[in-house]
């Protein structure tokens, strides 16, 4: 179980709304290599793990990224919320502003719902864990074309901070890659 604390894992703090940078950074909500794919894949295949360390880093970073949806939302928000409609038909988000008014919404940034379909969860660890790695490169990728994108330095920093932790997850999937390995190498007896 965990303990939630009622504040964001890191400060986000935007004081100039973006509506350009808002479409752009729901890739990181509810796009196919974002927070809310990568946190249900990995508190789905958690169950598959065949040890107590594989099971337990599934569970710390799929909880670790419902609080990157918690950030990616607030800078949605922040980013969204002075918008007047002028500005919002300007971006090309009337469509969305139909049907969400300024509320964040899972979707990409196409527009596109987010779907399960985005992610996997095979009975297999060793396969779980090489896609899991994959989406935190995947995502650490994705955070660096919006660091680029972004000029205001209230955006880069918690974009910064959000593409360190990518790298950090990739790295403790490779360990738990050699646990698991490891765990599955060794004879078993009936």
């Amino acid at each position: 179980m965990w303990y939630y604390d009622k504040k964001l894992q890191y400060p986000v703090n935007i004081k100039k709304g973006d509506l350009n940078m808002a479409k752009c950074i729901a890739a990181q909500l509810g796009g196919p290599d974002g927070e809310l794919s990568a946190s249900l894949r990995y508190l789905s295949q958690r169950y598959a793990m065949p040890t107590g360390k594989s099971k337990g880093l599934l569970t710390d970073i799929g909880t670790e990224e419902l609080a990157h949806v918690e950030m990616i939302s607030t800078m949605m928000y922040q980013l969204m919320k002075d918008a007047t409609i002028d500005e919002i038909i300007a971006a090309g988000l009337a469509p969305y502003y139909t049907q969400h008014g300024k509320a964040v919404y899972p979707a990409d940034a196409s527009g596109v719902p987010f779907t399960t379909a985005y992610f996997q969860s095979q009975g297999d660890p060793i396969t779980n864990i090489y896609e899991d790695m994959a989406a935190e490169q995947k995502a650490r990728s994705t955070y660096e074309r919006l660091i680029n994108l972004a000029n205001d330095p209230d955006v880069i920093d918690p974009l910064r901070f959000l593409r360190q932790r990518e790298v950090i997850h990739f790295q403790r999937f490779g360990e738990a890659l050699q646990d698991v390995s490891f765990h599955q190498m060794r004879p078993k007896y009936h």
